[in-house]
C-alpha cells in the first residue's frame, strides 16, 4: 500500500512538472513565433535596443516577480504539508502586500531611471523608451508572481501553466501589431526630419514590441484573479479543516518571506546581472577600447540576444519549469523527513531535463543554418556560427538552473548564491581575455557564457553530493540521451544536403526536424532511456504507452 502511494506521489510530481514544462514549451514556442516577424520588423538594430532594455527589466523583475513564486510556493507548501492551511493563506496575504509595495517601487525606479540604465550603463540610449514601456509590467508581474506561487505551493501547476500561455498569446498579438505600427511611425519621423541615421524606426518599433509584455502580463493577472475567486470554496473548506493551533503573525511572515526571498534574488540576480555586465563590458571593449563602429556592435549584440539567446532559451525553459515544480515537492519531502524521496525527486527532475536539453543542443548544432534560414534569419552568417560554437551550453544552463532550484528546495538557499558569484567572477575575467586579448568579439561572449554555466553545474553538483548525499545516475541520465542525440544529429546533418536539392531548404528543414524527433525518441526507447512509469506521468502518457507497446518498443 505504501509503495503504491509513493508511486502515485511520484507520478503526480512528474505530471505537475510535465504540465508546467509543456506550458513553458508552448509559451516559448509562441514567444519564438512572434519574435520572428518582430525581429524582421525592427531589424538587428532594434533587437539590440530591445535586448538592452530587457536586461535591465529582468533585473528589476527579480525582486518583484522571479523570487516571489519560488519563495511563496516553498513556504505555502511547507504549511500545507503540516495541514496549516490558515497559515498558508496568511503567507499569501503577506506576500501580496510585499508584492504591491515592491512592485510599485520597482516600476518607479525602472521608469525614472531608464535614461541612466540604458545610456550610461549599457551605452545604448536608444533603449530608454523601451524600458519606460516595460515599467508597468514590473508591477503587474509582482502581483501575478504571488498568485502563481500560492497555487504551486498548493500542489497545482494548472493556473500557472494556463496564465503563462494566455500571457504569451496576448503578448504576441500586441507586440507584432504595435511593433509594425510604431516602426512605420518612426520611419516617417526620420523622413520628415531628413535624418540620415534612420534610427527612429528601430527605436519606436522596439518600444512597440515591449508594449506586448505589459499587456500580456495584465491578461495573465486577470486570468489568475478569476481562478482565485473560483478557488475560494476550496480555500474555505481547507481553512475549516486546519489542524494548526498557532497563527503566524504577519510580522513573522514578512520576515520569513524576506529571509527566503533574498537568497533566491541574489542567486537569480547573478544570472541576470551576468547578462547586463556582459553587454556593458562587451560594448565598452568594442566601442571605447577597440573603436569598432557602433552599427557593427549593435548588429553583433542584436544577433546574439535576438536570435542565439532567444532560441537557446527554449529548452532551458524546461529546466525552469521542473525547478519550479521541484521546490514545493522537495520542501514537502524535507518537512516529512523523507530523504530518500528527496533524492528520487532530484534524480527524476535531472533526467527529464537532460532528456530535453541534450538533443536540443545536438539539433541546434547539426541544423543551425537551415533552422535560421527557415526562420528568415539568414541575413548574417554570424548567427549560424554562434549556434555551432555555443549550443552545447543549453545542457549546462538547463542543469545549473535545475540544481539551483533543488538546492533552494532542500533549504540550502545560500549555496547557489555563492556558486553563482564565483562563476560570475571567473566568467567576466574570461570574457575580457577572449574579447580584448584574443579579439573573438561576439564569439568570446558565447564561450564565456557557456563557461559560466559549466562552472555552476560543477559547484552545484558538489553541493548536492555534500548536503543531500546524492550521486547522479549516469547511464540513463547522460549517456543514453547523448548517444541518441549524436546519432540523431549526425543523421540529420548527413541527410539535409540530399533533401534540400529536391525539396528546397524549407521543406528539407521541416522534414529533418521531424526525423530528428523520431530518431531520438526511437533510440531512447531502444536503449531504455525512459521508463513506462515516466511515460505514463506525461499528459496523455497512457495513450503513448499503449501505442508503444503495440509496436513492441516498450
Amino acid at each position: 500500500m505504501g509503495s503504491q502511494k509513493k508511486k502515485q506521489n511520484r507520478s503526480n510530481y512528474i505530471m505537475q512538472g510535465s504540465i508546467l514544462a509543456m506550458a513553458s514549451i508552448v509559451s516559448r514556442i509562441i514567444g519564438l513565433l512572434y519574435r520572428l516577424p518582430v525581429t524582421n520588423i525592427i531589424t538587428d538594430h532594434g533587437n539590440d535596443y530591445y535586448s538592452a532594455a530587457y536586461e535591465v527589466y529582468n533585473v528589476m523583475l527579480l525582486i518583484s516577480s522571479y523570487s516571489l513564486p519560488l519563495a511563496v510556493s516553498k513556504l505555502v507548501s511547507a504549511k500545507a504539508a503540516l495541514g496549516q492551511h490558515r497559515n498558508a493563506w496568511r503567507i499569501f496575504k503577506g506576500a501580496l502586500f510585499l508584492a504591491l509595495t515592491v512592485g510599485i517601487l520597482g516600476s518607479a525606479v525602472t521608469y525614472f531611471g531608464a535614461a541612466f540604465f540604458t545610456g550610461t550603463l549599457l551605452h545604448t540610449p536608444e533603449s530608454e523608451l523601451c524600458l519606460k514601456v516595460l515599467s508597468l509590467a514590473v508591477f503587474l508581474l509582482a502581483v501575478m508572481g504571488v498568485l502563481r506561487g500560492y497555487f504551486q505551493g498548493m500542489g497545482t501547476m494548472m493556473p500557472t501553466a494556463f496564465s503563462q500561455v494566455i500571457e504569451q498569446i496576448v503578448n504576441a498579438a500586441v507586440s507584432i501589431g504595435a511593433a509594425s505600427f510604431l516602426f512605420r511611425y518612426g520611419v516617417s519621423l526620420d523622413q520628415k526630419a531628413g535624418a540620415a541615421s534612420g534610427r527612429s524606426g528601430p527605436i519606436y518599433g522596439a518600444a512597440g514590441s515591449t508594449l506586448g509584455t505589459s499587456m500580456g502580463a495584465l491578461a495573465g493577472l486577470l486570468f489568475l484573479i478569476v481562478i482565485m475567486l473560483m478557488y475560494n470554496r476550496v480555500l474555505q473548506r481547507n481553512i475549516r479543516r486546519d489542524r494548526g493551533n498557532r497563527r503566524d503573525s504577519y510580522g513573522d511572515i514578512l520576515k520569513l518571506l524576506v529571509l527566503t526571498i533574498v537568497p533566491v534574488i541574489l542567486g537569480t540576480a547573478v544570472y541576470n546581472i551576468s547578462s547586463i555586465l556582459d553587454q556593458a563590458l562587451f560594448k565598452h571593449l568594442m566601442l571605447i577600447i577597440q573603436k569598432v563602429e557602433k552599427s557593427t556592435v549593435e548588429i553583433y549584440w542584436g544577433i546574439y540576444m535576438g536570435k542565439y539567446k532567444l532560441l537557446s532559451n527554449v529548452p532551458i525553459a524546461i529546466a525552469s519549469a521542473l525547478s519550479a515544480s521541484t521546490i514545493p515537492a522537495l520542501t514537502k519531502a524535507r518537512m516529512e523527513g523523507k530523504r530518500g524521496e528527496m533524492r528520487r525527486k532530484t534524480d527524476g527532475a535531472v533526467r527529464m531535463t537532460m532528456l530535453v536539453c541534450i538533443p536540443s543542443a545536438a539539433g541546434m548544432t547539426a541544423l543551425a543554418e537551415p533552422i535560421l534560414k527557415l526562420l528568415s534569419w539568414n541575413t548574417d552568417p554570424v548567427a549560424a556560427q554562434l549556434f555551432i560554437v555555443g549550443s552545447f551550453s543549453v545542457v549546462f544552463y538547463g542543469l545549473s538552473t535545475l540544481t539551483n532550484g533543488i538546492l533552494q528546495g532542500i533549504d540550502k538557499m545560500r549555496i547557489p548564491v555563492r556558486n553563482a558569484v564565483i562563476s560570475l567572477a571567473v566568467h567576466l575575467g574570461l570574457l575580457f581575455v577572449l574579447v580584448q586579448v584574443f579579439k573573438l568579439h561576439i564569439y568570446g561572449v558565447v564561450i564565456a557564457d557557456a563557461f559560466f554555466a559549466i562552472l555552476m553545474c560543477i559547484l552545484n553538483g558538489l553541493a548536492l553530493r555534500k548536503y543531500l548525499h546524492y550521486r547522479q545516475e549516469i547511464v540513463r541520465t547522460f549517456v543514453i540521451p547523448l548517444v541518441s542525440s549524436v546519432i540523431m544529429g549526425l543523421s540529420c546533418w548527413l541527410l539535409y544536403p540530399y533533401l534540400e536539392k529536391p525539396l528546397g531548404f524549407r521543406w528539407a528543414t521541416i522534414l529533418c526536424i521531424l526525423l530528428a524527433v523520431f530518431i531520438y525518441g526511437l533510440f531512447i526507447l531502444i536503449l531504455r532511456g525512459i521508463t513506462e512509469e515516466e511515460l505514463r506521468a506525461f499528459p496523455k502518457g497512457y495513450l503513448l504507452v499503449k501505442v508503444l507497446k503495440k509496436v513492441r518498443l516498450l
